[in-house]
């Protein structure tokens, strides 16, 4: 039995590898190059406008004492992998629901939308009623909605943006 605090013997393989270098050349010809975008994500915004949902309820005006609840978005973040041209994006928003003067309601269904839009042109876009609920006497609750394997074509070059906000339903 040897000693197993013993350096072992280097075998002429593990010798050869301890004192191989390479030129930056020889690294880059053997190295898979990602693109550009893959050490950046395009970046997650609130649409403008679209950060705070006020429900008065059906027919009701803007007075406040009406307020059945408000929600807002406080967070949001997003992940991409690049592979094989594609950008596979998962992305998530946070926020809160509070009940108005005139709010009661237990359970209530939130219209979020994402987007992810190429130079102006939406390439993903989905509406997803995020389900929320209150338990009483609890006036807020806090709700996260997150969207996997979106997958984007990456052509290069391009002015990627992800879009979170409420769905008011117009347009």
């Amino acid at each position: 039995m040897g000693n197993m605090f013993a350096p072992a013997p280097a075998s002429s393989s593990t010798q050869q590898l301890a004192n191989a270098t390479a030129s930056p050349d020889e690294m880059a010809a053997t190295t898979n190059m990602l693109p550009a975008i893959a050490t950046e994500c395009p970046p997650i915004k609130v649409k403008p406008g679209l950060e705070t949902l006020y429900f008065y309820g059906n027919g009701q005006g803007r007075n406040p004492r009406d307020l059945q609840y408000q929600a807002v978005l406080d967070k949001q973040s997003r992940n991409c992998v690049v592979s094989n041209g594609l950008i596979t994006v998962e992305m998530g928003a946070a926020g809160r629901l509070m009940l108005g003067p005139a709010g009661n309601q237990t359970s209530v269904d939130l219209p979020l939308r994402f987007t992810v839009e190429r130079d102006g042109t939406a390439l993903f876009s989905e509406r997803y009623d995020i389900p929320v609920t209150l338990t009483p006497p609890s006036q807020a609750s806090d709700f996260v909605k997150v969207v996997p394997n979106v997958q984007i074509p990456y052509l290069g070059g391009e002015n990627l943006v992800i879009w979170v906000g409420f769905d008011s339903g117009k347009g």
